[in-house]
């Protein structure tokens, strides 16, 4: 549809977008709760992990700054 000067209506665009938008995600495959409990537990230890070796570079490098300074 669209107004008297040839532009589509905001309704309509919002309309489509919505439609588009639902039917794109009944397009997607949802893991399983089991999966995405497994990679919940994957992403915290990768989390861990980095949190705990750039605490470790972050230590090293105040250390050696304080030496080289200090």
């Amino acid at each position: 549809m669209a107004d008297k000067n040839g532009k589509p209506k905001k309704e309509g665009r919002l309309k489509r977008w919505w439609r588009e938008t639902v039917g794109e995600l009944r397009k997607v495959n949802w893991p399983t709760s089991r999966e995405a409990w497994r990679l919940t537990k994957i992403v915290l230890l990768v989390m861990a992990g980095m949190g705990i070796v750039l605490g470790g570079l972050d230590y090293v490098f105040t250390k050696l700054i304080g030496l080289i300074v200090g």
